[in-house]
């Protein structure tokens, strides 16, 4: 199983961002464009595990405390630059509530075997990928720049930055991805409220 956890965004949010894409999908058409129906907050990437490790993750998250967290989504940009472009992403903004959520889950999956996160948590929403070539939003040693993305970003500096909305996460979710011929399947396999006392509770 490929595991991973990571909010859902609320339908109005998502058909925005459809349109958004729709609008813009044209001016990359090399690159690997995600689905609006499967974009998410991820909040931790596990990778491939064991059904037997997939029900210790879940017990591991029903511990995870957390409230409801104000999430807008607004803005863009790309990874790892503006010219070494790689990843177009949305800005996904939160309080620091979002960040510690991600630390408290981080830090229960690696009670149960899980690898800690050794990078900063930086919440976004990938849009695109780079034809070609790697998918790391991080810049790598002798690389050149990727002209890819260039008439997209011509486009979208003469347009006014887009505000898709914002809304109240009241769970995440343990996700299963499924690499299919199509494209990724996400499926949900436990979900854990968020609730004004701070405990997570699972809700399966």
């Amino acid at each position: 199983m490929r595991l991973f956890i990571a909010l859902d965004i609320e339908e109005e949010i998502r058909q925005r961002i459809a349109r958004f894409l729709d609008g813009v999908r044209e001016f990359s058409p090399e690159a690997r464009w995600v689905r609006a129906e499967s974009l998410h907050v991820t909040l931790k990437f596990i990778g491939e595990r064991t059904s037997e490790d997939a029900a210790a993750i879940k017990q591991a998250l029903a511990s995870v405390s957390g409230a409801p967290i104000e999430i807008a989504f607004r803005a863009y940009g790309f990874f790892p630059s503006e010219k070494l472009t790689r990843v177009f992403w949305i800005g996904v903004e939160a309080g620091p509530e979002l960040a510690k959520l991600a630390k408290e889950i981080d830090s229960a999956t690696t009670n149960v075997g899980v690898a800690q996160e050794d990078h900063p948590f930086t919440p976004h929403l990938t849009l695109a990928r780079g034809g070609g070539g790697s998918g790391n939003p991080r810049r790598e040693k002798h690389e050149h720049p990727n002209m890819g993305f260039q008439r997209l970003q011509q486009k979208l500096a003469a347009l006014p930055s887009p505000d898709f909305g914002s809304m109240t996460a009241r769970e995440f979710y343990l996700y299963e991805s499924q690499l299919l011929r199509g494209g990724a399947r996400y499926t949900k396999i436990a979900r854990f409220g968020l609730h004004s006392s701070g405990k997570s509770t699972n809700e399966q």
